[in-house]
């Protein structure tokens, strides 16, 4: 399948949405509590940059599990490194940002004004909070990639990204593509399905967002 992914170097056009699907011997679903496999976190730290002999790329993944006050104390964070790295998190350009289904904005909470905080910037709370702290901790160009899922709302699969996304830009982020990430391997013309224990009913895939850190003049 041809791979339209962009690498480090990109225009301001959003790419199309596209469609991962692991290989035949990659594990399809994810570790338990993550969103996204292995397989597709390897192939973002190799297909998202411009590295000699295309080594993988420094990635820090963070898991958030709600967005109440003071949510930043309670993210783990997972760095992927190898060993031509020197330890220093400073050059990082890449975070990766895995969004459990249950902190994702549903209708009732589309202004994304979580958290019940008046204070708007990095200091705020909820998701307009996290991305200007992370707007601040990338490189222009750096990029923030959003790994989330749907739910079920009161029986209805819920779709956060836009709110994610206008959230995002707000904070001075550039959209620049959606990617499917398959729970499952092609089999003929089907997919055959390797669902996380907890993904909702009738969700096979997980979303990731891609979107790169911008600064005005």
């Amino acid at each position: 399948m041809p791979n339209p992914t962009a690498p480090r170097s990109r225009t301001s056009r959003p790419l199309p949405t596209t469609i991962w699907l692991p290989g035949p011997d990659d594990p399809a679903r994810p570790i338990p509590g993550a969103v996204l496999p292995a397989w597709a976190i390897d192939k973002i730290r190799t297909d998202f940059v411009d590295r000699p002999a295309h080594q993988p790329a420094h990635l820090l993944k963070i898991a958030i599990r709600d967005t109440a006050p003071g949510m930043d104390a309670r993210i783990p964070t997972t760095p992927f490194t190898t060993p031509a790295d020197d330890g220093d998190s400073a050059d990082m350009s890449i975070l990766l940002a895995e969004l459990h289904p249950d902190a994702i904005p549903t209708a009732a909470t589309a202004d994304l004004a979580l958290g019940g905080s008046e204070v708007h910037g990095a200091a705020g709370d909820g998701w307009p909070g996290f991305f200007h702290r992370a707007h601040r901790l990338l490189p222009t160009d750096g990029l923030l990639l959003l790994a989330t899922r749907q739910r079920r709302d009161a029986g209805r699969l819920t779709d956060p990204l836009g709110t994610l996304i206008a959230s995002a830009r707000t904070a001075g982020f550039r959209y620049l593509q959606h990617i499917v990430v398959a729970y499952g391997h092609p089999a003929g013309d089907r997919l055959a399905p390797a669902l996380p224990a907890d993904t909702s009913p009738g969700v096979a895939h997980c979303d990731l967002i891609a979107l790169s850190a911008i600064r005005h003049a």
